[in-house]
Order: C-alpha cells, then structure tokens, then sequence
C-alpha cells in the first residue's frame, strides 16, 4: 500500500462456508488471498503463520512485500501459493540478464518447487514514485526477469508489477478512465503488451477508502446508494470497487489492451484510526471487505468485465505496529497472536452462518 462475524464475522467468508442470506442457504467455495506483511516487531514467526493457514484456514495464496528466506521456506510443502516482490530500489540492475538470473538463482530456485510460488512482483507502485530512473527500467526488469525463469525451467512463475490507481489522469465516471499522459503510449503500452505476450496479469491496487468523500461512503462500503451515473455507457454504478475497476479496463482500452487479465494485488479498510478520523471504523472495515468478498466471488464481475472473478488480495493478513499511522497500522484481519481483529470461530472444514444484509451485518456480529 502506497505511503504508497462468534460471525457471524468478516473473515469466515474468507473460506469455504455455508452461508445463510435472508433464510436461503447456498454453499460457496472462497478462494481470496492475503498481503502477508512485515512492518511489525510483535509478529509470530513464519512457520507458525504457515502452519495456521495450512491447518485453521482455506486461504490458498499469499503476497509479500519482500523475498523473504524465512517465509518461504516455512511455506513450503503447503500447497499456499506465494507471490514475492523485488525491491524498488533493485529494479534497475535486475534490468540486465545476469543479475536478474543472480536474483533468481538466490531468491527463487532455493524454494522451488517446493514452494508453490506464482507470480514474481516487480516492485511496487512504482509509477507513483515519479522516479524516471526506476520507471524507465522496470520493464526491461521484468522482462529479465522472465527470461531468467525461462532458462531455470521455472516458467510457471509469472512476472507482474502492482501499479496504485495514480496511474490514471482520470477515473469519473469509469468511461474517462486513461493513463496518465505521457504514460499511455510510451509506459503503459509495452507493459501490457508484454503481459499479452507472457498471459500474465495486469495487477492494481484499488483502495476506495483512498477515494471516498462523506457524501459517498455508502458508495464506496457497497452499501445501499443511488449509485454514480456513468452518460456514455449507461450504467449506474452502486459501488467505487467496480466504478474503478472499470475506469482501469478503460484505460487498457483506450491503448488496445482490454485482453489482458486484471488481478487486485491490494485492496482494504483500516479498522481502527486516529479520533475522528474519517470512515475508519470496524464496522466499515466490516462492511468493506465483508461486501467484496462476497461481490468478488459471486463471480458478477463488474458491468463492463461481467462473469469474472478477480483474483484479490485483501490488505492485510496482520496489524503491523510499525507501520507510521493509527490507520496503517489496522488493516489487519488478524492480531499478531492470531486471534481475529474480529472475532472468528473457524475451522479448515467448518462452517458457518453469515448474514449479509448490511444492516444486520453488525447486529450478527460479536466485536471484540
């Protein structure tokens, strides 16, 4: 991120669960991922958090922030997918092959396949640095990157960056979705043609909690609203996550991408905040991530890319306590003792019964 409920509760909808909506019971199988953070010097260590993913939960993927030895060693032989990210700052001497084939050798060989590791992040949000020198060797970063994999005979590892959604000069309503100027063409183009070429995904990090206003909260939380208006396609959009996404797919559009498969590499609600801060709450964090869930893996899609089910990562597995604001410092689903931020009662194979109207998420829900 970019400085960058006993449920009846949020997280039990992270897993495969019977869910009961308004008496009608349907069973879904959830497969959402977590960013796994760092910033926090109160963390279990990385076997125990592999081992309570493996055993308590179904969650099947994880992020990180780094390549760290420790965690993935740890995940190995979990069958949890992991995603590592390349610092910003070693981006421009993996530009060149023999370094890239270095880092892969240190970073990524040592642990596979027994760790089951999917995609390769190559720093992150880097656009938004306005760093010429990093934005200008990302690419070929990239695709270094992947022909060392290649050559290591591990293909099967997909080579992305995660961009915030600063790379748009415009998002309202989504049909004005385009990169920024200057960017399109020259940045954009080539990144999504190289994902084209590789069938890897475009990956972005929408934060409507980054783009409320009071007045759309309702909006952005995918509670009851009149929703947003967008004249030239027709569509009345009833929540930010969709209107953003589909400004993104606009944006791909509008430089012949459209093809290219989107993943949400970051996406939250803080719980907790500084006094009075705006629409920080557990009850919106709650609301957020609860309704995304369930939107995301009802497989609706959003109007202009219907019938799909992003592949997300929510922010974050933990609350990190290093991190340098009251908000930052709450995104977590769980403290660091693994007890949920909201109170949980699971089981790898249990089940439970979840209300999701809005009005009685809370009413149903137990907060501790």
């Amino acid at each position: 991120m970019a400085t960058s409920i006993k449920v009846f509760s949020l997280f039990t909808i992270l897993f495969t669960c019977e869910i009961d909506v308004f008496s009608s019971t349907t069973t879904a199988a959830y497969s959402i991922g977590v960013n796994y953070g760092t910033v926090a010097n109160n963390l279990p260590p990385p076997s125990q958090v592999a081992t309570f993913l493996k055993t308590k939960t179904t969650i099947d993927r994880i992020k990180l922030f780094d390549a760290n030895a420790d965690i993935l060693k740890a995940f190995a032989n979990t069958g949890i997918a992991v995603t590592v990210t390349v610092g910003n700052g070693d981006i421009p001497s993996l530009a060149k092959l023999p370094a890239a084939q270095s880092w892969i050798a240190n970073n990524i060989l040592p642990f596979h396949p027994q760790t089951k590791l999917n995609y390769i992040a190559v720093g992150n949000e880097i656009l938004a640095t306005s760093d010429k020198f990093l934005i200008a060797h990302l690419l070929p970063a990239m695709k270094a990157l992947r022909s060392a994999l290649d050559s290591a005979n591990a293909s099967t590892i997909k080579v992305s960056t995660p961009h915030s959604l600063g790379i748009l000069s415009a998002s309202e309503p989504p049909s004005s979705g385009k990169f920024r100027k200057g960017y399109d063409k020259a940045i954009f183009a080539p990144i999504l043609e190289y994902h084209r070429q590789t069938k890897s995904p475009f990956m972005v990090n929408p934060y409507p909690y980054f783009g409320f206003q009071p007045e759309t909260l309702n909006y952005a939380l995918f509670k009851p609203n009149a929703g947003v208006f967008d004249p030239v396609t027709g569509v009345n959009y009833t929540n930010m996550f969709d209107a953003q996404m589909d400004a993104v797919y606009w944006a791909m559009k509008k430089v012949g991408y459209e093809d290219v498969e989107i993943v949400v590499a970051e996406t939250g609600w803080p719980s907790a905040g500084d006094p009075g801060q705006p629409g920080v709450s557990l009850e919106n964090a709650l609301s957020y991530n609860g309704n995304l869930v369930k939107h995301v893996n009802s497989g609706k899609g959003t109007p202009l890319m219907p019938n799909r089910t992003f592949e997300t990562y929510i922010f974050s597995l933990f609350n990190e306590n290093l991190k340098p604001s009251v908000s930052e410092q709450n995104f977590g689903l769980f403290r660091p003792d693994l007890t949920p931020v909201y109170d949980v009662s699971i089981s790898r194979d249990g089940q439970v019964t979840l209300f999701f109207s809005d009005v009685n998420l809370l009413n149903h829900a137990r907060i501790v």
